[in-house]
């Protein structure tokens, strides 16, 4: 570490802030990584589906990115906690917030809250063993689920409901989670997008899984494969290679005679949730009333026409949104920090933070693939360039690394550096190991300080 070198704080250690924190240190920068658990890789590790082992080595790139000579990792810190946004400007040059977005979107419709209904956010979180969900409970008893949305997420949730008990025994799926759905009863898993067949947004390895399910067929109205004109015309002109590959493997599904297996997932479209049923005002959740939809120019617009799936269950994933921070200029409506471009924008003057910057879904919604926020960590990156050289960086009182360690410590006693969360990872690694798991995750904080430490707890 240099005393003259300019260092910046990166807050967040999920794909967005790796990717940051390495174009930042190539650039000459000093980078502290700060993450509120004590453990990095943000939802690489808590959102990525268990099954996914591929799609988690991407961590691999950022352990290497860890190794550079100026890179430090603190975990276990809050911010608006342990620290404040000023104790960061008062030390570095630049604060770099890749926080995520750590929120469910709401549907805003009557019955939301009831038991039984629940944000993909809360559910994901807790089959991959986040601390904060690793208590929640969730009554799997219901024969049929409703998952409303059609993104990734939603497709996940789908396949996690109906996923084999030897397929997910060999995945690092929360030991608390692995015997509730390995017994759950969820038989029929229906799978709502407002819009229609062409313009849904999960992937196509996404939607491919779903027919390779060893347990569950998956199935496809033929009717509603059978596109409006509109949807016809953008699919040919204007639509994704992603879009296309989508459609022609749903229509291969729906042509697909059912294997028979004991559960099922079904994909509907132009359905749009209107209320969550129940007992009563706060009873369980009995079904979903839904109103059928029509594509209009792009738009799904209501056709008047209604219906109620019943089911037990209701699993909500239409999309993230960022919570405020303590001081940080924050757009409501959108759910992200202020910003145009990654600078982050005084709420009222609408002019630049100097010093602050953001990054990832929490700086332009929750879109796109892991690999995405490469790419706009390059752009954000840039924009920290440009104030290097018009000297617009922040100036900070003291900057001295050995004194930001020495503050860190003292702010947060828990902290974890790089090397604690190296024992945690071997710790899990090596329970893992023997049952055939690539780890057995630690889902209580006080076990990972204990083992980060290397001193046991007195409780």
């Amino acid at each position: 570490m240099s005393e003259t070198a300019l260092r910046v704080a990166v807050v967040g250690a999920g794909p967005s802030g790796f990717y940051a924190t390495d174009q930042l240190l190539k650039a000459g920068f000093e980078v502290d990584l700060l993450e509120v658990l004590p453990t990095p890789f943000g939802l690489v590790r808590a959102g990525v589906a268990p099954d996914h082992p591929k799609i988690k080595s991407v961590t691999r790139v950022y352990e290497k990115t860890a190794k550079h000579p100026g890179f430090r990792f603190y975990g276990g810190v809050e911010l608006g906690g342990h620290i404040s946004r000023q104790d960061l400007l008062d030390r570095y040059h630049a604060v770099l917030y890749a926080v995520g977005t750590a929120a469910d979107n709401k549907l805003g419709i009557p019955g939301e809250d009831r038991p039984g209904s629940h944000g993909a956010l809360e559910f994901v979180a807790w089959y991959n063993g986040h601390p904060d969900y690793a208590d929640h409970e969730f009554d799997l008893s219901a024969t049929r689920a409703v998952v409303i949305g059609n993104g990734n997420v939603a497709v996940d949730v789908a396949r996690m409901l109906v996923l084999d008990p030897d397929e997910m025994a060999v995945t690092d799926t929360a030991d608390h989670a692995i015997g509730p759905l390995g017994a759950a009863s969820v038989h029929e898993v229906i799978v709502l997008g407002r819009r229609g067949p062409a313009q849904a947004a999960f992937t196509t390895p996404e939607l491919r899984e779903l027919g390779e399910l060893t347990r569950a067929d998956v199935i496809v109205d033929p009717a509603d494969l059978e596109l409006d004109p509109y949807s016809e015309q953008w699919l040919e002109e204007q639509g994704e290679p992603t879009n296309k590959r989508n459609v022609e493997l749903m229509r291969e599904y729906a042509a697909r005679e059912p294997h028979g297996h004991e559960r099922r997932v079904e994909l509907r479209f132009l359905r749009s949730p209107l209320e969550i049923l129940g007992d009563g005002e706060t009873g369980a959740v009995t079904g979903v009333r839904v109103g059928i939809n029509k594509i209009e120019d792009g738009r799904a617009v209501p056709t008047g026409e209604e219906e109620v799936i019943s089911c037990g269950l209701v699993i909500r994933s239409i999309g993230y949104r960022g919570a405020p921070l303590a001081g940080i200029p924050f757009d409501e409506r959108k759910g992200l920090i202020s910003n145009l471009g990654g600078r982050v924008l005084n709420a009222d003057s609408g002019e630049h933070e100097v010093g602050e910057y953001v990054v990832g879904w929490v700086k332009r919604g929750p879109s796109g693939v892991i690999g995405t926020n490469k790419k706009d960590a390059t752009d954000t990156v840039a924009r920290i360039l440009e104030d290097r050289e018009a000297g617009k960086l922040n100036a900070p009182k003291d900057a001295d690394p050995e004194s930001v360690e020495k503050f860190l410590a003292e702010a947060c006693p828990n902290v974890v550096t790089w090397d604690g969360w190296r024992a945690i990872d071997a710790h899990e690694t090596g329970l893992g190991e023997p049952q055939g798991r690539p780890r057995v995750k630690l889902v209580r904080t006080g076990e990972m300080l204990e083992i980060a430490s290397g001193v046991p707890s007195e409780a």
